[in-house]
């Protein structure tokens, strides 16, 4: 068994971005081996699910501890998810392993970081129509308290099927895709219930999936250890500099990672590559801030603290205490989820 000092190297990185935003592992650790070490897709498919395994539970054992988790949600979520990311890799184990297969498998998870990437985008700015509605006070008052869900049994159902599928094919999707659909499905859930939630449910499903892969897939003992002795401490040290460090960035500069690595993996010519990317770094700033000025915040986000601070404990008509609770809320799901 032979271990590899610069993946390792390469994964301590990318857990670390794991640890400061809660998503981005399969995203980036499978692109990062096929791309930047040559590893086939299907061993880096099966190796980095067989090592997400791993690193999931220690996260969502936190939010779980916090109370920050829907377990009816996760209970919905798994049933539909635990048996469909197993049927993705017997999908994948149908498809073979030749040239034609592995490069079929390639294009699938171009076509999921392109989704992971807009998912990203779409989070943000659901959080900034979120947070400029508790500003302006277009929005209800916030009772105290958890918010009471009326959990859609197969809406969330249907949301763990399809994503066990994707994950179980291409290890992308545990952490950002499904997020986004239950922003969608339960918009009164707090960012961090949210970010609970998803991190519970997918131990079950990745474990699942990276079962699969161990048995039919191509799984890779010293190739999966190399890559959790560098994510292992890299999610703990982003989980410590996850209470200072700017999250909206990481995540933006996230998104424009995925969109680079999708594009590479879907063949598309540098110089297109190039001019995409371009294109994102030269517009995608402008967009941001004139779409934050419209909805009423400052371009940038360092002088919202100052407008914050000048919101009134109470809405009209509200008690106390559901003034608190909507400050808390505004709070949390302020610039740092953006």
């Amino acid at each position: 068994m032979t271990l590899d000092p610069l993946l390792t190297i390469a994964s301590l990185g990318i857990g670390i971005i794991v640890g400061l935003t809660g998503m981005g592992g399969g995203a980036l650790m499978t692109p990062m081996l096929v791309l930047f070490f040559g590893v086939p897709p299907l061993t880096a498919v099966s190796s980095d699910l067989v090592a997400a395994a791993v690193m999931k539970p220690v996260g969502s054992m936190v939010h779980l501890r916090r109370g920050t988790v829907n377990l009816s949600l996760v209970k919905w979520l798994c049933i539909g998810s635990i048996p469909s990311a197993f049927v993705g890799v017997l999908i994948l184990n149908r498809l073979g392993s030749g040239a034609a297969a592995q490069h079929w498998l390639q294009v699938a998870l171009g076509v999921a970081l392109l989704l992971a990437s807009a998912g990203l985008i779409v989070r943000a700015y659901l959080r900034l129509l979120e947070r400029a509605r508790r500003l302006d006070g277009r929005a209800a008052p916030l009772p105290p308290g958890p918010p009471t869900v009326t959990v859609r049994i197969w809406q969330t159902v249907l949301v763990g099927a399809v994503g066990g599928i994707v994950v179980g094919m291409t290890s992308v999707g545990s952490g950002s895709l499904i997020i986004i659909a239950l922003m969608a499905i339960y918009p009164t859930l707090k960012a961090s219930e949210l970010v609970g939630t998803d991190l519970l449910q997918a131990v079950p499903l990745v474990a699942s999936a990276a079962v699969g892969h161990m048995l039919l897939g191509d799984f890779h003992l010293d190739l999966t250890l190399s890559l959790l002795l560098g994510s292992i401490p890299g999610v703990w040290i982003g989980a410590q500099l996850s209470a200072r460090a700017p999250g909206g960035l990481v995540r933006r500069a996230l998104a424009f990672v995925l969109l680079a690595s999708a594009l590479k993996l879907l063949g598309v010519p540098n110089t297109a590559t190039g001019i995409v990317l371009l294109l994102a770094l030269l517009i995608g700033p402008p967009v941001w801030f004139a779409a934050r000025r419209r909805h009423g915040l400052p371009a940038f986000s360092g002088r919202l603290a100052q407008r914050s601070s000048a919101v009134p404990d109470r809405a009209p008509g509200a008690t106390s205490e559901a003034g608190t609770g909507t400050r808390s809320r505004v709070t949390e799901a302020g610039d740092a989820a953006l």
